[in-house]
C-alpha cells in the first residue's frame, strides 16, 4: 500500500503551477477592471487545482494499467512501480475531479449562468481522456492542443469571465501567453521520455517530432509567451511588459534543452520550466491589479 508520502508524489506538485498561474492571471485582469472576487477567484483556484491533480492521478492510472509506466525516469508512478492498485489511483482521480465538479457548481450559483456547466464538463472529460478511455488524445500527439486550451486559454478567460462578467482582447493574449508555458512543461516531460514511450507505443508529439525538434518547439514556446505579453503591453498597458522581465529565469532551463539535457537532467527542467509559469503568472497578476 502506498504510503501517504507516495499519495503526494503522485499527485506531482511540481505540475501545479498550471493551475495557479491561469487563476491568478484571471483575477489580475479582473482586478484591472475593478471587478475582481475573491470568493469566486478562490473557487476557481479550487477547481484548477482540482482538476490538476485529478488529471495527474488519471494519467498515473491510465498509463500504469497500459503498461507504459514501467521504464520511466521520473516522478512517482503509483500503478506502474505497483505502490497502489489501480482501481484506489483511479478513485483518488475521479474524487479529485468531484471536489472539482463540487466548487465549480458553487461557483456557477454565485455566477448565475448555468452554460459554464458545460464548460466544466468539458474540462473533466478532457483530463480523463488525455490518457484514458480506447482512443487516448494525449497518445496521438495532442497533448499540447489540451494544456494550451484548458491551462491557458480557458483558466484565463473563465477566471476573468465568472468575476468581471467580460472578456477583454487581453485575456485572450494572456490565457496564450500562460498556455504556451503551460505547453513547455508538457514538452519538456515528454522530451524526457521519448525514448520509453518510443517503446511502449505512445505516441506523444515529442516522439512524433523527434528529440531535436521538440527542443526548438520547447524555445518557441518561451518565444511565443513573451511576445504574447508584449502585444498585450501594446494593447492596454505598458506596465504589463515589466513581466518580461520574469522570463530571465527561464533561461536556464531553456539553456539545458538547447544543450542536449537528457533523462534525469529533464526533471530539473520541469522544475524549472514550473516555476517560470509560476513566476510570470505571479508578476502578471499583479501588474494587472496595480496598473
Amino acid at each position: 500500500m502506498a504510503t501517504a508520502a507516495q499519495w503526494l508524489a503522485g499527485a506531482r506538485p511540481r505540475t501545479l503551477p498550471a493551475a495557479i498561474a491561469p487563476v491568478a492571471v484571471g483575477t489580475g485582469l479582473a482586478a484591472s477592471l475593478s471587478a475582481a472576487m475573491p470568493t469566486r477567484a478562490l473557487l476557481c483556484l479550487v477547481v484548477a487545482v482540482a482538476l490538476q491533480v485529478g488529471v495527474n492521478y488519471a494519467n498515473d492510472y491510465s498509463d500504469g494499467i497500459r503498461g507504459t509506466d514501467r521504464t520511466r525516469v521520473g516522478p512517482v508512478r503509483l500503478v506502474g512501480q505497483g505502490l497502489a492498485g489501480p482501481a484506489a489511483v483511479r478513485r483518488a482521480a475521479w474524487l479529485s475531479f468531484a471536489v472539482a465538479a463540487g466548487a465549480g457548481l458553487l461557483l456557477v450559483a454565485l455566477v448565475g449562468e448555468p452554460w459554464l456547466l458545460i464548460v466544466g464538463a468539458g474540462c473533466i472529460a478532457a483530463a480523463w481522456f488525455y490518457t484514458g478511455g480506447k482512443h487516448p488524445y494525449g497518445y496521438l500527439g495532442l497533448g499540447e492542443v489540451f494544456v494550451f486550451i484548458f491551462f491557458g486559454l480557458v483558466p484565463v478567460v473563465g477566471t476573468c469571465y465568472v468575476q468581471a462578467h467580460q472578456v477583454p482582447i487581453t485575456a485572450v493574449f494572456l490565457g496564450a501567453a500562460i498556455g504556451a508555458i503551460a505547453c513547455a512543461v508538457l514538452v519538456a516531460n515528454n522530451l524526457r521520455d521519448i525514448p520509453t514511450d518510443t517503446q511502449t507505443g505512445k505516441r506523444t508529439l515529442a516522439v512524433r517530432l523527434g528529440d531535436r525538434s521538440t527542443r526548438m518547439l520547447y524555445l518557441a514556446l518561451f518565444i511565443g509567451s513573451a511576445v504574447a505579453v508584449a502585444l498585450t503591453a501594446v494593447m492596454s498597458s505598458a506596465v504589463v511588459a515589466l513581466a518580461l522581465i520574469a522570463y530571465a529565469i527561464a533561461i536556464r532551463p531553456v539553456r539545458a534543452v538547447l544543450t542536449g539535457a537528457q533523462g534525469p537532467a529533464l526533471i530539473r527542467v520541469l522544475k524549472d520550466t514550473g516555476v517560470v509559469l509560476l513566476v510570470v503568472g505571479l508578476s502578471l497578476a499583479v501588474l494587472l491589479a496595480v496598473r
